[in-house]
């Protein structure tokens, strides 16, 4: 098509003195950015085709590669960044629609580091967690507003199904095509040690993971992709997938490439077919739908599991989920603008939704005035990304937060943002078996296992320091926050008064 006007995000840095043409780049880049010049016995560099992952910088022997952001821009315009204009000529050299996955990059505020957390100091006096319990345990479900007590004067303590979190975190909901075997089999298995809970995504449960059972989140999508009578009886709990924060309004995409071999039969969807969840629920129109489909799920499974509805964070998410409290529904997912994703169109990604933090207190606080807060259990994700920020989740009213992009990143992931394309260097983002076993279960549900461990110990050491020793007592005790360079309207939604009040 001719000029294409697009100069390459990186830039390969090599030091000839240190290369040694060993070719250890040459072998482990996917998106083949290097090769070898035979007849100068030379290493060169394709620098349009690589995406920043560090495979190369990483695994080289003599440390001979770096990678760095290319520094031809063009002119500069407040108006029309390089960013805006590189997207403009890529739409004008193919008119397809931009596809983007991870989270939202764009420099929104992150109220998390606008949030800073209260300490104990002459009253109330803090607690030491090495010398004395910390209950960080969490039951996720339907609690009763009062105790009750039978005829007989016992107390009735038969509760609605729970689930039971050794810590407040789980893992987000990651479908089995969008990332690998070896990935799932990771989450699976820490989930399993750790005593929390993964998330299948709507992409079903592969029959290997059926053992995990105990400890998996089982997803019903729009799409419906692997959803059987087995599939919803293996789970723990089932999850309603209304909404996404990184594409909220529009439904899920797999692209063809990734649907082979086993995730095919997993999903019920032929070889090679995108795998295209719609925009809504065929079935669902209405919280009087959502409702039917709650009990028709409780009913499939003889009410012994809880059911979850996951929605967006989007305009007016206080009046819907108190609408999904009233359909029955056990816990809320909430899931932020910033939340990540396999696949989105970018503008979507970028452009629609709000900050989970905003979203968390307008719904615990709307719950809480309508006196129906016990009905449901929230959890909220969307880029939580340190124990300080569960922490925080739980004071603003959460029961528990999801994480997702975190745990790519503990088994190696490296942000590179484009797991769309299915070549994952680190085994993770895709379905080629070459670059699927460079990712080691062993070593990966170990690093989520070390992460995790890590946060709990965190979250202990932060209750401590406020003189708290349960999530319990955490939770929706706003007073232990303070905001710094907030809004008086934003300090009014999150519910929190300004640093030095």
């Amino acid at each position: 098509m001719g000029v294409e006007f697009i100069n390459p995000e990186f830039e390969v840095v090599r030091n000839d003195s240190r290369c040694i043409a060993c070719r250890v780049c040459e072998r482990q880049c996917a998106n083949e950015v290097h090769t070898f010049d035979p007849e100068r016995g030379l290493m060169l560099s394709d620098e349009t085709k690589c995406v920043n992952c560090q495979r190369c910088v990483s695994l080289c022997p003599t440390r001979a590669l770096k990678i760095v952001k290319n520094n031809c821009t063009l002119r500069e315009n407040a108006n029309w960044s390089n960013e805006t204009i590189q997207e403009l000529y890529k739409q004008a050299n193919s008119g397809g629609v931009l596809l983007s996955s991870m989270g939202n990059p764009k420099e929104f505020p992150v109220y998390w580091d606008k949030i800073l957390i209260n300490a104990s100091q002459v009253t109330n006096p803090s607690i030491d967690p090495l010398r004395e319990p910390m209950e960080t345990k969490v039951f996720l479900g339907k609690k009763p507003d009062r105790l009750e007590r039978d005829a007989q004067g016992n107390l009735i303590c038969k509760l609605t199904p729970q689930l039971e979190l050794s810590m407040p975190v789980m893992f987000s909901a990651m479908s089995y095509g969008s990332i690998s075997y070896n990935a799932h089999e990771s989450l699976a298995r820490a989930a399993t040690q750790l005593g929390i809970y993964y998330n299948t995504g709507e992409g079903g449960l592969h029959e290997d993971f059926y053992v995990y059972g105990p400890h998996t989140i089982v997803q019903v999508a729009s799409g419906r992709f692997g959803v059987h009578k087995d599939y919803l009886e293996a789970g723990a709990a089932v999850e309603i997938k209304m909404g996404q924060g990184a594409k909220p309004g529009i439904g899920g995409h797999l692209p063809g490439a990734k649907i082979v071999g086993d995730v095919s039969r997993t999903r019920m969807v032929p070889e090679g077919s995108d795998a295209i969840s719609p925009a809504p629920h065929h079935d669902i129109y209405s919280i009087e739908d959502l409702r039917q489909l709650v009990y028709s799920l409780k009913e499939a499974t003889e009410y012994k599991k809880p059911v979850i509805v996951k929605v967006a964070a989007v305009h007016n998410i206080a009046a819907i989920a108190s609408g999904i409290a009233r359909s029955g529904a056990d816990i809320i997912a909430i899931d932020g603008f910033r939340g990540g994703t396999g696949a989105a169109p970018t503008r979507i990604r970028d452009n629609v939704g709000i900050p989970i933090e905003l979203a968390l207190a307008a719904v615990d606080q709307r719950l809480r005035d309508e006196g129906i807060r016990n009905n449901v259990s929230l959890v909220v994700g969307g880029s939580i990304r340190s124990a300080s920020d569960v922490v925080k989740a739980i004071a603003l009213g959460a029961d528990a937060c999801y994480v997702a992009t975190a745990a790519l990143l503990a088994m190696g992931c490296h942000l590179c943002r484009t797991c769309q394309s299915g070549k994952c260097n680190w085994g993770i983002a895709t379905q080629r078996p070459d670059l699927v076993k460079r990712l080691n279960p062993d070593m990966g549900s170990q690093r989520l296992i070390n992460l995790m461990t890590a946060w709990n110990h965190e979250i202990k050491e932060l209750m401590g320091g406020m003189g708290i020793n349960s999530i319990e007592a955490l939770r929706g005790n706003r007073l232990m926050l303070r905001g710094i360079g907030l809004t008086d309207k934003e300090l009014q939604i999150l519910g929190i008064s300004h640093a030095g009040e």
